[in-house]
C-alpha cells in the first residue's frame, strides 16, 4: 500500500477545477514526478501524489464527496514551498524550465539575507509555488515538535 511508513511526513494537499492540468504543470513545469493518480469513473482525478524531491504534494479534483471536499469546498488558492537541491545554479535552472512551460514567475530568482536563494510562481488556478535553495530539517521524530 502506498503511503504507509517512511513516506514524506507533511504533505501538502490541492483540490483543483481542472486537476488534470495541475499535474501535468508541476510534472512538466516543475519537475515533480508522478507517483499516483487515480480517476474517477467520470474521468475526475479522484487522488494523485506527486513527487519532488524527499517530498509529495497530494491532489485531487474539486467538487467530490466526503468531508475533506466540503470543508475545502470554497477554499481559495494556497501556497506551498518546495526546497531544491543542487544550489543556485540548479534552482535557476528549475526556474528556467518553470518560465520556459509558460508558468507566471512572481518573483524571478533572488539571493535571500538568510542565505537562499529563492523564486515564486503561481498556477494557473492561483496557487502560489515558492521555490528555494534553503531545506528545512525537521527537529526530532514523527509526531515530536
Amino acid at each position: 500500500m502506498i503511503g504507509m511508513a517512511g513516506g514524506a511526513g507533511v504533505c501538502p494537499t490541492l483540490l483543483y477545477d481542472d486537476a488534470k492540468a495541475a499535474i501535468a504543470t508541476l510534472k512538466d513545469a516543475f519537475g515533480f514526478s508522478e507517483i499516483a493518480v487515480y480517476e474517477g469513473e467520470d474521468g475526475r482525478v479522484l487522488h494523485a501524489e506527486l513527487g519532488f524531491g524527499s517530498g509529495v504534494v497530494m491532489l485531487g479534483s474539486k467538487g467530490g464527496e466526503g468531508a475533506y471536499a466540503k470543508v475545502m469546498a470554497d477554499a481559495g488558492p494556497s501556497s506551498c514551498y518546495v526546497a531544491v537541491a543542487g544550489g543556485p545554479p540548479a534552482l535557476d535552472a528549475h526556474h528556467a524550465r518553470a518560465a520556459a512551460h509558460g508558468v507566471e514567475i512572481l518573483m524571478e530568482p533572488t539571493d535571500q539575507s538568510y542565505g537562499s536563494r529563492d523564486y515564486m510562481a503561481r498556477d494557473a488556478e492561483g496557487n502560489v509555488w515558492s521555490f528555494g535553495t534553503y531545506a528545512p530539517e525537521a527537529a526530532g521524530g514523527a509526531g515530536e515538535g
